[in-house]
Protein backbone atom coordinates (compact mmCIF):
# COMPACT_ATOMS: atom_id res chain seq x y z
CA UNK A 1 0.00 0.00 0.00
CA UNK A 2 0.93 3.43 -1.21
CA UNK A 3 1.90 6.03 1.31
CA UNK A 4 -1.30 9.03 1.19
CA UNK A 5 0.18 12.08 1.62
CA UNK A 6 -2.20 15.46 2.89
CA UNK A 7 -1.27 16.95 -0.74
CA UNK A 8 -2.14 13.88 -2.92
CA UNK A 9 -5.32 14.56 -1.13
CA UNK A 10 -5.19 17.94 -1.49
CA UNK A 11 -4.74 17.55 -5.05
CA UNK A 12 -8.04 14.94 -5.17
CA UNK A 13 -10.31 17.07 -3.32
CA UNK A 14 -9.52 20.46 -5.40
CA UNK A 15 -9.82 18.29 -8.79
CA UNK A 16 -12.97 16.11 -7.64
CA UNK A 17 -14.55 18.72 -4.99
CA UNK A 18 -15.27 15.39 -2.60
CA UNK A 19 -14.67 15.17 1.17
CA UNK A 20 -11.59 14.81 2.26
CA UNK A 21 -11.96 10.91 4.20
CA UNK A 22 -13.70 10.23 1.12
CA UNK A 23 -10.80 11.53 -0.96
CA UNK A 24 -8.54 9.82 1.56
CA UNK A 25 -10.37 6.67 1.17
CA UNK A 26 -10.40 6.71 -2.79
CA UNK A 27 -6.52 7.46 -2.69
CA UNK A 28 -6.07 4.14 -0.14
CA UNK A 29 -8.23 1.88 -2.50
CA UNK A 30 -6.51 3.35 -5.88
CA UNK A 31 -2.82 2.96 -3.74
CA UNK A 32 -1.84 6.36 -4.23
CA UNK A 33 -2.88 6.56 -8.17
CA UNK A 34 -4.52 10.19 -8.41
CA UNK A 35 -5.92 9.45 -11.43
CA UNK A 36 -7.50 6.19 -10.83
CA UNK A 37 -8.82 7.89 -7.29
CA UNK A 38 -10.37 10.68 -8.75
CA UNK A 39 -12.11 8.11 -11.39
CA UNK A 40 -13.26 5.34 -7.83
CA UNK A 41 -14.60 9.45 -6.62
CA UNK A 42 -16.52 9.89 -10.25
CA UNK A 43 -19.04 6.18 -9.86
Amino acid sequence: MAAVTAAMVKEVRETSCAGMMDCKKALVEAEGNIEKAIELLRE
